[in-house]
């Protein structure tokens, strides 16, 4: 019976030293890297692409065992410069990203926000994808050219909306937009909701003439006849949606939209490293992969570095267009 005793005593202080211990927030997952703790704050209301994205990108983590659970939740308000401030006040706190895109870079400059992408970590670039202009099932609007002779007979009678606000790639795109149908962007009856859930519906509802948002946010809609695409902002057409692009249209654009991750200032650089690798795991996953396709994103993947070099071009391009447009000095 001692014997017996002896050797359970040694089993299980095998065991247990046998598990590697949890080290900076990381527990021993199928890799010994998971991570733990993790929190992503969505700028803008549900239903929003960045939201979509937050939750998308958070299942596919903890799907693929890149993390523990994952809690995702919404700070909306001034384009999303709100959450963009909750995110810079976090400084040092690596187990926060923030789920983000071109909308807020022009939103920093259009709300006049204290807190700046400058200001936060950049972590990945994820996806890009094309705008579209659409719809309701109901419009008299039929298709691109209806539309165009519309606008161009009474800019302001024809109001646009989009879930961004101006400076976001929903008010950007319909300006580029009219400035390659010879309207004057000034001229123009924008109209701002915070997220495409608010933006479906207006357009539903006829409170705005048509609306202009990336394709995943109403590919539900689309697919169920509630919304009509009547062109999209890509370069080529898009498989699975029957539009022409702004080309084919006889409009001079291309736009696309592009969303990727920031977390607070202040990291370590471990905490940094953690996260860049976090994202980077996730982008190779299956799961992900998955989603990209469900969804109809565009792989766009730029990790640390290279993401923070290209959000320092877009500050500068998004800069030029505002100033072109007269919407900022």
């Amino acid at each position: 019976m001692r014997t017996r005793s002896v050797v359970a005593v040694l089993a299980a202080l095998a065991a247990v030293l046998l598990v590697p211990p949890a080290v900076g927030g990381l527990t021993g997952g199928g890799d010994g890297t998971q991570l733990r703790g993790l929190r992503f704050l969505v700028p803008n209301a549900p239903g929003g692409g960045y939201d979509i994205t937050a939750r998308t990108a958070a299942k596919a983590m903890e799907d693929a065992g890149v993390t523990g659970a994952v809690e995702v939740f919404n700070l909306p308000g001034a384009g999303g410069t709100v959450g963009l401030g909750r995110t810079v006040n976090e400084s040092g706190n690596d187990r926060l990203v923030m789920s983000m895109g071109l909308g807020v870079v022009g939103s920093v400059y259009t709300n006049d926000s204290p807190a700046t992408l400058t200001d936060t970590t950049p972590i990945a670039r994820l996806t890009q994808e094309t705008e579209i202009v659409v719809v309701g099932k109901d419009s008299p609007l039929r298709t691109f050219d209806d539309l165009a002779a519309a606008w161009r007979a009474d800019p302001g009678a024809v109001p646009v909306g989009g879930g961004s606000s101006p400076g976001g790639p929903d008010h950007l795109a319909p300006m580029l937009m009219a400035e390659g149908m010879g309207i004057d962007p000034r001229t123009v009856n924008y109209v701002s909701y915070d997220g495409g859930g608010e933006l479906l519906a207006a357009v539903l509802g006829g409170k705005v003439a048509f609306g202009v948002s990336g394709l995943s946010e109403y590919a539900d809609q689309i697919e169920a006849g509630e919304l009509r695409v009547l062109a999209v902002t890509a370069a080529q057409r898009v498989p699975g949606v029957d539009a022409p692009t702004l080309k084919e249209a006889g409009v001079n654009v291309e736009f696309a939209n592009w969303r990727g991750i920031v977390a607070p200032p202040g990291l370590s650089d471990e905490g940094r490293a953690e996260l860049v690798a976090a994202f980077t795991t996730l982008r190779e996953s299956r799961e992900w992969k998955e989603a990209l396709e469900r969804n109809g994103w565009q792989d766009a993947f730029l990790p640390g570095d290279d993401f923070a070099a290209f959000l320092r071009s877009e500050n500068d391009r998004v800069a030029g267009v505002l100033r072109n447009l007269g919407l900022v000095a």
